[in-house]
């Protein structure tokens, strides 16, 4: 049979990355586009060329992107963002059909905060979402980056709503904080998937 490609989402700190460790601990190879896409700005030529080039050499120290003073100036202006997600996507999606190619398996996972954003599920199964209260998602992200509620506010205001997100996914998991009932939700989310793809 074919592969069949999960995707996987949600809006920062709700949880995605969580999810996405259960589910690779099942035996579903996982690709973090968040993760690759932050490596990959340390490596591709083209991309630290451009960014040097827009913010200036020190936007690189010891050759490694500065992502905090990156961040405060593209979650802050609409159309650097833009600027950026079209350096940086293209290479990234490269990148995934790349790791696809070296893949064999019945199912891997595609996480993404802007799966939907930039049309990047069109190659995906089924979309699984992952969504948790405003306030608990800020809380997450501060404490996790060392950030401020204004900076997390800014980068939540460049994605889509959980609303919107859950309007476009076939599955939704709630993550209010409580690890033993995510991994419930995923566990049997697993189990529907295997029923729905597979003959197993």
């Amino acid at each position: 049979m074919s592969m069949t490609i999960i995707g996987l989402t949600g809006g920062i700190g709700s949880g995605k990355s969580t999810v996405g460790k259960i589910l690779e601990s099942y035996g579903m190879p996982l690709y973090n586009s968040d993760l690759r896409a932050r490596q990959i700005m340390n490596e591709s030529p083209e991309i630290i060329r451009s960014l040097k080039k827009w913010y200036g050499e020190e936007i690189y120290v010891n050759n490694l992107l500065d992502r905090k003073k990156l961040g405060a100036a593209v979650f802050a202006d609409r159309e650097q963002l833009t600027r950026l997600n079209k350096l940086v996507h293209p290479i990234v999606f490269k990148d995934f059909d790349d790791w696809v190619s070296e893949q064999n398996t019945d199912f891997i996972v595609k996480e993404a905060a802007i799966l939907l954003e930039v049309e990047s599920h069109t190659d995906c199964d089924a979309i699984i979402t992952i969504s948790a209260p405003e306030e608990l998602r800020i809380k997450r992200v501060m404490d996790r980056d060392d950030t401020t509620r204004q900076l997390v506010l800014d980068r939540m205001s460049k994605q889509w709503t959980d609303e919107e997100r859950e309007a476009k996914s076939d599955y939704i998991l709630h993550n209010d904080g409580n690890l033993a009932d995510l991994e419930k939700q995923v566990k049997n989310l697993y189990i529907t998937l295997k029923e729905r793809f597979t003959d197993q």
